[in-house]
């Protein structure tokens, strides 16, 4: 009758210690190497870089400082972005056409 009380409590801080593990592995953990590798993508970007915006907008890198990018996206065309907004490089659409003719 006279049983440990701290029994219960140490289950429960178990059970917490296990959900945040668990929480750590599934969601912490693959975001910070995600975040990482964007990093790694930005730092390696140079001019004449084609390259796709987080809104969608393509463009060739003309200009890079330290935070921003100017992409020229058209012919008389430039805009000023800032750096984390590029997403990924363009698809190269004569490779893209090649690969989908092979398939058939």
């Amino acid at each position: 009758m006279n049983g440990n009380p701290m029994g219960p409590v140490l289950a429960q801080l178990v059970f917490i210690g296990i959900i945040f593990v668990i929480f750590y592995f599934l969601i912490i953990k693959p975001q910070q190497t995600q975040r990482k590798k964007h990093q790694e993508f930005l730092d390696s970007l140079k001019k004449g870089d084609r390259v796709i915006t987080s809104s969608g907008i393509w463009g060739t890198i003309v200009d890079i400082s330290e935070n921003s990018i100017t992409l020229k996206v058209d012919a008389n065309t430039k805009m000023k972005f800032s750096k984390e907004v590029i997403i990924s490089y363009q698809p190269d659409t004569k490779e893209s056409k090649e690969a989908k003719e092979d398939e058939k």
